[in-house]
């Protein structure tokens, strides 16, 4: 048992027995930091029980689906950060260009017992099974990406928040416990392993065969340490206004944290522990948006198979979506109309700009942009597909299941059915005239030009 972990975070993935070896492993694979990571401060302790030295390993797969240039600029600015952190801890970061399975099974001929932390797409659902199944010495998961662990706040796939709510806010004071990561007792950078830890971001981009069509952002670096620049801003002068600003899109309401939450390069605990001690009238709202919606938005990603497709909507949405498929639509537009912001409507070509050119956009124009996709689309699978596509090609957090749920969303998930109209049958509407009547678009809109 390591004391400083709650056991509901571990979960032991195979039955192999305990034996001797040369190292701990841990296989980084969806936290991407050394602050508030449960599953370095697990590998530690077991490093230090056993004797033996601790050695962090992250594979570089140039296969990963929709991932580009600028996912994997921004990925490698954490990497790089996680890489000299752990230097400092005394910890050899193993750092190669592979499929990360096939890496971590080759480390774990050596290794006395292996830890991951845990993501929840498929991909990574299947890297964590094919290791299981070959690995010959304990595999061990210890969740840390959520403040709650998926299955303590729920065995199910939840209807809508108000059904989850209740059952994941009634564990989140007992998981909200920041600790941290020692040093090991036992030095590992001294090991014979081959990295490419100590290389630029530039030379290991450079070895990649991966799409370069989407540019990095100018406007979010990835680390920790940005991370923590950023959330410091949030706190001191944006939280006590959040319930009242996050909506505005000419406003700068937000945190700033989902890209960096996306690839776990922030706690979600941290975030939500420093909020509390901040306090004022905006905390609860935003404690809703990091732990109600966002857990949600991985509670529909763990129980729901179809999670990244049209199918995975509920029965009434796919019902009365199809029941007005065939309505007359005002406009219609193609994926590579919709790409390119060639739209009539310039709030919609605004946020599409902003998340083509800074990786992220404002959090109501996303559902104003799903909505209108949704409208201005042949069919509703069609257009499903389409936001699916165009967020995981731009946004720094796509491929993630704040955007699933999110795409999701605007075709009905989570919510409930509204007043019956054309095209959207009873999924809720949005339009221009309510941005209008609730915000001042006009600053929104020149905001985004000037970032061109």
């Amino acid at each position: 048992m390591i004391a400083s972990v709650e056991p509901e975070r571990v979960r032991v993935l195979n039955d192999a027995t305990v034996r001797t070896g040369d190292y701990v492993l841990y296989w980084m694979q969806s936290s991407h930091r050394t602050e508030q990571n449960p599953a370095l401060r697990y590998a530690v302790e077991r490093a230090d029980q056993a004797h033996l030295p601790l050695v962090v390993y992250f594979g570089l797969s140039q296969t990963y689906p929709e991932a580009n240039l600028r996912h994997f600029r921004f990925m490698l600015e954490g990497l790089a950060e996680v890489a000299h952190s752990l230097e400092s801890l005394g910890i050899m970061f193993v750092l190669r260009i592979e499929p990360p399975d096939k890496g971590v099974l080759h480390l774990a001929k050596n290794a006395a017992v292996v830890i991951v932390d845990r993501g929840y797409l498929r991909l990574q659902q299947l890297w964590y099974r094919a290791v299981a199944e070959h690995c010959p010495c304990p595999f061990v998961q210890v969740e840390g990406n959520v403040v709650v662990p998926v299955e303590v706040a729920s065995q199910k796939e939840e209807y809508s928040a108000a059904t989850f709510r209740r059952k994941v806010t009634y564990h989140v004071d007992r998981f909200l416990h920041p600790e941290k990561t020692a040093s090991p007792k036992h030095s590992s950078p001294g090991l014979d392993l081959p990295t490419l830890a100590g290389e630029s971001i530039d030379s290991l981009l450079s070895h990649l065969t991966i799409d370069r069509s989407v540019p990095a952002s100018d406007m979010y670096n990835g680390g920790t340490a940005e991370a923590n620049r950023r959330y410091e801003q949030f706190l001191n002068k944006r939280l006590g206004g959040y319930a009242d600003n996050r909506n505005d899109p000419g406003g700068d309401g937000g945190s700033d944290m989902s890209p960096y939450l996306h690839f776990g390069q922030v706690s979600p605990v941290t975030l939500a522990v420093l909020a509390q001690e901040q306090g004022g009238n905006g905390t609860p709202a935003f404690l809703e948006q990091l732990i109600v919606r966002r857990e949600l938005a991985v509670n529909f990603v763990r129980y729901n198979d179809h999670y990244d497709s049209f199918s995975s909507l509920p029965a009434w949405t796919q019902k009365t979506l199809a029941l007005h498929q065939a309505d007359l639509r005002e406009y219609g537009y193609s994926c590579d109309e919709l790409e390119h912001a060639a739209t009539h409507d310039p709030y919609w070509n605004a946020a599409q700009q902003e998340m083509m050119k800074t990786g992220k956009m404002q959090g109501y124009m996303r559902m104003y942009w799903g909505k209108k996709v949704l409208e201005w689309s042949r069919t509703p699978e069609e257009a499903y597909s389409t936001a699916l596509h165009l967020n995981n090609k731009y946004e720094i957090d796509g491929r993630d299941p704040n955007g699933y749920a999110g795409v999701a969303w605007c075709f009905g998930k989570h919510d409930r059915p509204w007043g019956e109209r054309p095209v959207f049958g009873m999924v809720r509407y949005m339009n221009a005239k309510g941005l209008t009547r609730k915000f001042e678009m006009d600053r929104y809109v020149a905001g985004v030009n000037r970032i061109y």
